[in-house]
């Protein structure tokens, strides 16, 4: 096999929303590539990208797939990337290593709200950006139309390079405006034939062109410079000029292509070729507490883990960029994070499900290897005695939580290891073991995302789990204040038990006076770890309770604010005062007195007019004037509390509070109401009062649970 230098190799992604035909392009420039002889289809389940069973069940991209090919003399390393925006963490980690994106667009559907989610992106790794509108062949085609958005919604630097000439059911012609000359292909797509463009044609190629050429001359000074004095740039001045501007995004060159009929495709490839910025021509990685890494073949070698995929039989496939350095078969690199040796015994090109082995990878290159012993996603290996660590990707927030069923108790285990081996494969799978819930909660993307993990579980691990709506971790706290005595008295044989508490509750909150009507000689506050506060007042005169107890009636109080009075969820904001008591010189011990306060806490708790908490969410939703009723509509039967209305961009913006308890699933509802042209996003706000019908409901829920659990 062929090794490149930085300089020869491209890494170019293909994104865009669901269904513009991200695979089938793949497919045609693996073809154009001669990297195949054949191409597959997405109907047929037998290309090279869509290879997981699970894809070809459903007929679309699931999981990123990284393909390779070469193009003249420079190797073009291809990640074909799922639409769907449960999948959005593979989108965020293949532009981790990309220095290009190809963004398709449908030409019947214009820009689409996936493809504005992804631009998002794109901005936020200022990522180099070709536009590919797809599906010119398709009866509905609309090149003007979906044009006109672009530049609408991407902005100026939107530049078309080429325009169809017969779009629809019967295109074979392209007009490209930077070669100046029309490409008309034969019916089975492939190499066209050049022909000059015609009359009807030529002033609007003319305008495009003369575009392109100050778009080249204003990112270059001695360009800019021949241009005012001759009016024009050479082909390898003009092609200089792009390359600059297409690196720095000054501008957004667009093509028109179909990839089903493999007309387009390779003027694409060329442009990719002649055009796009290799490695060595983008900024220098960025490092975890500062700094960065160049792309620097003469380095000594670093490697950053953007993915890992279980196979069964195989185990774990780690797929690396190469950020410096010469990678060889045999090399060990330590791990930055955990001080992991690893050995590189295998290397490998990725086709697809199919792999290619190579003895080295150069600096800029992507490439695989197999059992890695303890290096995941978003983990940097580097030779012995350096321990930089490229920047992580920062995967999206979960939009979704659900808990998770075991089968049997007898399969806890098992469930686990298996959720934790798919976290570890996919970084935007979140789980946790909540205590306070009891139980295991995990968080995702949207049912779809979720439904992949339960595939996994079952067909990886043997491990079928159900899903459930997760419990909502209430709080609990009082309106008013309360004093309550209670006395513990126990006598059985021998040493008993005596502890009597005198103890008021009132609400606590910050800038509170000590109590007026007690002698305070300690006052404490506390953070809670789940959030507001505790305050301990010691008011006790006389030595009616010995200092000694102290610790063992906070210890009461606690236990049972861990396991509130109303609903068995944690209080908060709450000051209580020990201001009398009793105690024997014999019977009294630190458990008397713990029982004591614990019993004396939720009685006058019960007193204290208790208030539930619920927890509520900021939730920002940007959609289509159209919809937005719909979306209005809906947010009213979630309780939700209408915060502010606007516009961002050509989106209605919509934003609220929402009690999580209401936005169960809140993804595939606005999915389902707006055709998918929505997008939100959530963040916790704070926690709200319940209003009273659902505090009686909840209060008496627990109140039934607790007499069943004592039976």
């Amino acid at each position: 096999m062929a090794v490149y230098p930085t300089d020869k190799i491209r890494n170019v992604v293909l994104c865009g929303h669901s269904g513009c035909g991200k695979t089938t392009l793949a497919e045609t420039m693996l073809f154009e590539a001669k990297a195949i002889a054949r191409r597959g289809n997405v109907g047929e389940s037998n290309t090279q990208s869509d290879y997981a069973p699970l894809e070809q069940q459903r007929g679309h991209s699931l999981f990123a797939s990284v393909l390779h090919c070469s193009w003249k003399d420079t190797k073009i390393n291809i990640i074909d990337t799922p639409g769907l925006d449960d999948f959005s963490g593979e989108v965020v980690a293949a532009l981790k290593v990309a220095d290009t994106a190809l963004m398709l667009l449908n030409a019947r559907s214009g820009v689409e709200v996936g493809t504005e989610l992804i631009w998002e992106n794109l901005e936020k790794n200022e990522t180099p950006t070709i536009f590919v509108v797809n599906q010119m062949d398709h009866e509905k085609a609309d090149f003007e139309m979906t044009l006109d958005q672009a530049k609408k919604r991407f902005g100026a630097r939107v530049l078309p390079l080429q325009f169809p000439v017969n779009q629809g059911a019967g295109f074979n012609s392209i007009v490209d405006a930077l070669r100046m000359v029309m490409y008309v292909f034969p019916a089975g797509g492939g190499k066209p034939e050049k022909k000059p463009i015609p009359a009807e044609h030529k002033s609007r190629a003319d305008e495009m062109h003369n575009a392109l050429v100050e778009a080249a001359a204003e990112n270059d000074e001695a360009l800019m410079e021949k241009f005012f004095e001759e009016g024009s740039l050479s082909e390898d001045e003009l092609a200089k000029g792009l390359s600059i501007g297409l690196a720095h995004r000054q501008f957004f060159p667009l093509f028109c292509v179909s990839g089903l009929k493999d007309m387009g495709s390779g003027r694409v490839m060329g442009f990719i070729h002649d055009i796009c910025p290799s490695p060595a021509d983008r900024p220098a990685a960025a490092l975890e507490g500062g700094g960065a890494k160049p792309c620097d073949p003469g380095a000594r070698p670093c490697v950053f883990i953007f993915k890992t995929v279980n196979e069964p039989k195989v185990g774990n496939v780690s797929y690396f960029k190469v950020y410096s350095g010469t990678l060889k078969s045999g090399d060990e690199l330590t791990n930055a994070d955990n001080s992991t040796v690893e050995r590189f015994s295998q290397l490998f090109e990725s086709e697809g499900k199919n792999r290619d082995q190579v003895e080295e990878l150069r600096a800029g290159d992507i490439g695989c290897t197999v059992k890695l012993k303890g290096s995941h996603t978003n983990q940097t290996l580097n030779p012995k005695g350096s321990d930089i660590k490229i920047e992580r990707i920062h995967f999206p927030s979960p939009r979704i939580r659900m808990a998770v069923l075991p089968p049997s108790k007898a399969e806890v285990e098992k469930m686990a290891h298996a959720l934790h081996s798919i976290q570890e494969e996919d970084p935007t799978l979140l789980m946790e073991q909540s205590m306070e819930l009891k139980q295991t909660i995990i968080q995702g993307q949207g049912e779809m995302h979720l439904d992949i993990v339960r595939y996994k579980a079952e067909q990886n691990f043997g491990v079928k789990l159900e899903f459930v709506e997760p419990r909502i971790p209430y709080r609990e706290t009082i309106t008013k204040e309360a004093n309550k005595d209670y006395r513990h008295k126990k006598q059985s044989g021998g040493a008993g038990q005596f502890a009597e508490v005198h103890m008021r509750i009132e609400p606590y909150y910050e800038g509170i006076p000590a109590p007026h009507d007690l002698t305070t000689k300690n006052i404490e506050v506390e953070d809670l770890k789940w959030g507001g506060k505790f305050s301990f007042c010691w008011a006790i005169v006389g030595g009616s309770i010995d200092n000694r107890f102290t610790n063992a009636i906070k210890k009461g109080i606690m236990a049972k604010m861990e396991e509130g009075p109303s609903t068995g969820s944690y209080c908060r904001d709450v000051r209580v005062s020990i201001y009398d008591g009793k105690m024997h010189p014999v019977d009294s011990n630190d458990m008397a007195f713990q029982i004591a306060s614990t019993m004396a806490f939720k009685e006058a708790f019960h007193d204290a007019k208790p208030q539930i908490l619920e927890p509520v969410y900021e939730l920002e939703v940007l959609c289509d004037s159209e919809v937005m009723g719909n979306v209005m509509g809906d947010l009213q039967t979630r309780r939700a509390i209408i915060m502010g209305m606007g516009s961002e961009g050509h989106y209605q913006q919509i934003r609220a509070k929402v009690p999580l308890k209401e936005l169960h699933k809140y993804s595939s509802t606005l999915r389902a109401l707006t055709q998918g042209k929505a997008k939100f996003s959530m963040s916790f706000a704070e926690y709200a009062a319940v209003p009273a019908d659902i505090q009686a409901k909840l209060i008496a829920e627990y109140q039934k649970h607790a007499e069943h659990e004592e039976h």
